[in-house]
């Protein structure tokens, strides 16, 4: 299968700067893949994202997106993507639908019509299926400034997805939005990626919103830490903390012993263990009283990939407790 965004050796050096923003960097995208593009402020994060949606040059490198050369076919790329934007951009005197059929009509899929009537059918039941999918349904003829922040969010998605993109690009999506209404917009471009089988490129800065993607890509000081499933990421770094406790706690202790881990006591046996707690359980047959078993998140990944890039001792545990049996 043929990545839908393919860059190679990317480099991009701004006037008056000592060093690059983006330094060689390399990676893929599949297909229908959720991809999440990390990193710290002027890490080289935006500047990436910049040169992939065609809106600035770089020096060096190659990028493909869709098939097509981003250097010298940025037309035939811009006709493939679909863009949120950090910052709202939608027109705030229009409706909801203008701002759509407008945007259809810069990207060449209809020609102007005045009124949404004398649109092509094929454009209005696209959408009217967006919209219901989306959950604006109901504010499609309403005016953009009447609605709320969480709505004209959903709107930058039916306008975003209107002329059928293969790569939809999420540049801070969230930022300002409420808790609930992150985790609707979260739901609905779930259900648009699934129904539509579109490639996300996402930018952000909450960690945990990258949690169930694909691919975790992780960029400091301008190169590329790491490349690698979230799971992956976790496995590779971090060590789960558990916490142990039997009637019979010297026989727990001598098992462990026996199996060569250090541990703690402290009203309980607690030990930092990297690789699977249902493994380390099964060898143990002292019966236990509790068990409490911490799991590593995302964040706890991504900071310590960023301090060891940064030299920095990087941070082994999570103290949020995942399960807990007595």
């Amino acid at each position: 299968m043929t990545p839908v965004i393919e860059v190679d050796n990317l480099t991009k050096t701004y006037k008056h700067s000592k060093s690059p923003s983006v330094d060689h960097i390399s990676f893929n995208v599949e297909p229908g893949e959720f991809f999440a593009f990390l990193g710290p402020n002027g890490a080289g994060k935006t500047t990436t994202m910049s040169i992939l949606t065609t809106t600035l040059d770089y020096d060096a490198g190659a990028i493909r997106i869709a098939g097509y050369d981003v250097a010298r076919e940025a037309r035939r790329v811009r006709e493939h993507i679909g863009i949120i934007f950090q910052r709202p951009s939608l027109d705030q005197q229009l409706t909801a639908e203008q701002n759509i059929r407008i945007h259809a009509c810069m990207y060449g899929v209809y020609a102007y019509r005045p009124t949404f009537k004398l649109m092509p059918k094929s454009y209005r039941d696209r959408v009217l299926e967006l919209a219901e999918v989306v959950g604006v349904g109901d504010a499609l003829f309403k005016p953009v400034r009447r609605l709320s922040g969480g709505m004209q969010r959903k709107l930058e998605i039916v306008r975003s997805l209107i002329h059928t993109p293969e790569v939809l690009f999420l540049d801070e999506p969230t930022t300002g939005m409420d808790a609930e209404s992150r985790r609707g917009l979260w739901d609905y471009i779930d259900e648009v990626r699934k129904q539509y089988g579109t490639t996300i490129f996402l930018t952000t800065h909450y960690i945990d919103e990258a949690e169930g993607v694909d691919t975790v890509c992780i960029i400091n000081h301008g190169k590329i830490v790491t490349c690698s499933s979230p799971d992956a990421m976790k496995q590779s770094l971090l060590r789960q903390e558990i916490i142990l406790d039997a009637t019979d706690r010297g026989a727990l202790c001598r098992e462990l012993d026996g199996l060569g881990l250090t541990y703690k006591l402290n009203g309980h046996v607690t030990l930092a263990y990297q690789g699977s707690a249902q493994e380390l359980l099964a060898k143990i047959q002292t019966k236990l009283t509790t068990l409490q078993v911490t799991d590593p998140s995302l964040e706890d990944a991504y900071v310590t990939f960023l301090n060891t890039t940064s030299g920095t001792e990087a941070p082994i545990l999570n103290t949020q407790a995942k399960l807990e049996v007595a």
